[in-house]
């Protein structure tokens, strides 16, 4: 069974003896690493299909975060983390590269807890998860995660939650399969069980699977950097997840300038925006 598989597991055994929203909570000092090491050619190529990455040669913007997702999850289900990792949703990330990637570089990546902020809909942990090359930082995120419970407040979302674009013209059309669950999960190895069948997914409550929200936003990405062409290479990326995809679904990615969104109908999916190498 792999690390990321034996932390859902975690999860699903821990989530029960831990609450949401009570006083005092403390986040765990501790961080999760893996040592330096290659991107491994197969599960790359995968993910770089799935996704609709062409440039050869270079890493992903998105992919170190896959990377270390498992770290994030063995965090996130530990016995120190205050929140239970089943219910968590991800609400937002920040990506930021400080130099172009490759495949064959030896990133060594490391997750930690930054901060639990309190939201109008419940707690919201910041996960943070770098990537170091022979010791100097290339890489950084920074991603939002909703607990959910009542709180008898008002409080705002989380501070820089990007404001929705308005009449973004359509870029293109997406028809996104049932499958597509499954197919990210075999690429990313995120085998959430809301992702993967209608049957698992009506046991979260949605009556049929979901996008993975990672795949959303390397999708866009994908798209970005066909557009932008040899004209610039994205340095940042900040997106906010508003609504999930249920899948099979046909969906509208939209942009301009620097601002994206997808939306299916009149329900707006994902919103974000992106910064490009000199700009």
């Amino acid at each position: 069974m792999s690390s990321l598989s034996m932390s859902l597991v975690r999860g699903a055994v821990t989530s029960p003896f831990k609450r949401a929203g009570r006083s005092g909570a403390a986040l765990p000092t501790g961080r999760a690493s893996l040592p330096p090491a290659r991107s491994a050619p197969g599960p790359l190529t995968s993910y770089s299909r799935v996704c609709g990455f062409t440039e050869p040669g270079v890493l992903p913007l998105t992919y170190p975060h896959v990377l270390g997702f498992p770290l994030a999850m063995r965090v996130m289900t530990g016995r120190a983390f205050p929140l239970p990792v089943l219910g968590l949703v991800h609400t937002w990330i920040e990506i930021t590269r400080h130099r172009v990637l490759h495949p064959a570089d030896r990133l060594e990546l490391v997750v930690y807890a930054a901060e639990l902020t309190p939201h109008r809909r419940g707690t919201e942990v910041t996960m943070v998860t770098e990537a170091r090359l022979a010791g100097e930082l290339v890489w950084e995120s920074r991603s939002g995660y909703l607990s959910r419970h009542p709180t008898g407040t008002t409080a705002a979302p989380a501070s820089g939650a990007a404001a929705t674009p308005k009449s973004l013209p359509a870029v293109a059309e997406w028809q996104l399969p049932g499958d597509l669950g499954r197919r990210y999960g075999a690429a990313s190895g995120d085998r959430n069980p809301i992702h993967l069948h209608p049957l698992t997914a009506r046991l979260f409550g949605f009556p049929r699977p979901i996008a993975h929200g990672m795949w959303t936003v390397a999708r866009c990405l994908a798209e970005a950097e066909a557009a932008a062409g040899e004209s610039g290479r994205i340095r940042s990326v900040r997106a906010d997840f508003r609504a999930p995809v249920l899948l099979p679904a046909t969906v509208t990615y939209a942009a301009a300038g620097s601002a994206f969104e997808v939306r299916g109908g009149s329900r707006v999916h994902l919103t974000g925006s992106v910064t490009l190498d000199g700009r």
